[in-house]
Order: C-alpha cells, then sequence, then structure tokens
C-alpha cells in the first residue's frame, strides 16, 4: 500500500516528500508494522476545527487528529489531518523550525496508530520521547 499526502483549503508543498514518506514507512516497520493506506492531509485551522466539531464534539484548535482505519492487527492504515496554521504558530512558541515542528507532528499521528496515547501525564511524556527518537531518524 501506500502513504499520500494531500493539501485541502490552503497553498502548502511538501518538501522532501520521498524522504519523508521513506521516514514514515521506517518508523511503522522497525515497530514490526506494516504500510496500509496512510493518507496525510494538510489543512487550514478552520478546515480542522471543523473536523474536530463534526467528528469529536471537540470546540479547540489542535495541530493532529488521527483516524486509525486499521483492518489488520500488524498493519496501519489511517487519515492524519494536520493544521499547517499550528504549526507554524508552534514553531515560533516553541522555538523550533519549521521542518522539525512538521516532522515532530507528522510523527505523533503515526505513533497514535502505533497505540500510543497522550492523554496523561505520563502518556504526553512518552509521547514526545517517540517524537523526538524518530525526529532523529530522518536523513535529508
Amino acid at each position: 500500500m501506500a502513504i499520500r499526502f494531500f493539501v485541502e483549503d490552503i497553498d502548502f508543498k511538501v518538501k522532501n516528500a520521498l524522504k519523508l514518506k521513506n521516514w514514515l514507512k521506517n518508523i511503522i516497520l522497525s515497530q514490526n508494522y506494516t504500510v496500509g493506506e496512510l493518507n496525510y492531509i494538510f489543512c487550514n485551522d478552520e478546515y480542522l476545527y471543523n473536523i474536530n466539531m463534526e467528528y469529536l464534539q471537540h470546540d479547540t484548535y489542535t495541530d493532529i487528529i488521527t483516524f486509525d482505519n486499521s483492518e489488520k492487527d500488524d498493519q496501519i492504515a489511517g487519515d492524519i489531518f494536520v493544521s499547517i496554521d499550528r504549526i507554524k504558530e508552534n514553531a515560533q512558541t516553541f522555538q523550533k523550525d519549521f521542518e522539525h515542528e512538521f516532522c515532530r507532528v507528522l510523527a505523533h499521528g503515526l505513533w497514535h496508530l502505533l497505540g500510543y496515547g497522550d492523554k496523561t501525564d505520563e502518556e504526553a511524556k512518552i509521547m514526545r520521547q517517540k517524537e523526538e527518537e524518530s525526529i532523529g531518524l530522518i536523513v535529508y
């Protein structure tokens, strides 16, 4: 199957798309999963806010929403919606460059599909570790 990048309601082009897709596949394979149909949809704040309200009934802005579509225990499939507006703002807030924050969020959604949560402080700590480990694996 494949990892695909889509854009909705925003002018955005993914840089190094093939390298990013290979990086994401390597993370998946390192966890003994295979790649099913994995779609990253890049959008603006309002687009993601509307998804958050419609499907999760959350009246908040967020940087990412992950929908797990996996049908096999050993295969990752899903739709991961990413707000480019939130990534830009988060990069400034955390004093990171855009690419770092962009990759952190891509990894974050993937780790959700791999079974990691972030609701408790302990889960969030582990999620941050997984994100940073993943970013360390990127080869440009």
